[in-house]
């Protein structure tokens, strides 16, 4: 097959957080707001929050073992982001990401409209990654869509790094995913980053 056949797309970036690194600080938002781990009491009005008629997929997510922090303004959820710690599915990309023992996923972030720009989900990452050091865990994993520069923005202000790139290779027979280091990225966490997503020691291993 001749590679004008094949297409190729970027998918999206896995960003990490080694919990031993120096965390930024000065991460404070531009609105007064409140950090806190919320639980099923707090399924209502995190359903809302999250553009859900009823809270049956928070409290799915909260039995299955997920960890949901939010930003409250004047009361209210402001911003909110999900905690997975053994595996998730990533999007609609048919990816679960696979963690190992003392490693955490943050995903499903969004910020309420009105209370974009203020630096609250920069906030509220620096506040989840606090939680995860402070509970013993080493590493933090995020991803981001290709064109979400805005999340990009906050994960970097927030101490993570893009460690790999998630590829496309579609062809009128399959789709193959690959994942591929970014420049400058250290080898052993793009080798991690490859098993976590693709689950394959040889491909783990590929440089």
């Amino acid at each position: 097959m001749a590679p004008a056949d094949i297409a190729t797309r970027l998918l999206g970036t896995l960003w990490v957080l080694n919990l031993g690194w120096p965390l930024p600080t000065d991460l404070a938002p531009r609105v007064p707001a409140t950090f806190v781990r919320v639980g099923p009491e707090a399924a209502g009005s995190l359903a809302r929050a999250m553009g859900h008629a009823e809270p049956a997929l928070a409290l799915e997510r909260f039995a299955a073992g997920r960890h949901c922090y939010a930003a409250r303004v004047q009361g209210e959820i402001a911003a909110y982001g999900w905690v997975s710690f053994d595996e998730e599915q990533i999007g609609e990309l048919g990816l679960r990401i696979r963690l190992v023992p003392g490693e955490a996923y943050i995903w499903d972030c969004a910020t309420a409209p009105a209370y974009r720009r203020r630096r609250l989900y920069t906030a509220l990452l620096a506040h989840i990654v606090g939680e995860l050091r402070g509970a013993g865990l080493c590493r933090a994993w995020i991803g981001a869509d290709e064109d979400n520069q805005a999340s990009q923005g906050g994960m970097a202000l927030a101490g993570f790094q893009p460690v790999a790139d998630l590829i496309i290779d579609s062809t009128l027979e399959m789709n193959r995913i690959r994942v591929t280091g970014r420049p400058g990225a250290p080898e052993q966490i793009v080798a991690d980053a490859r098993f976590a997503l693709l689950g394959d020691p040889l491909l783990a291993s590929e440089k």
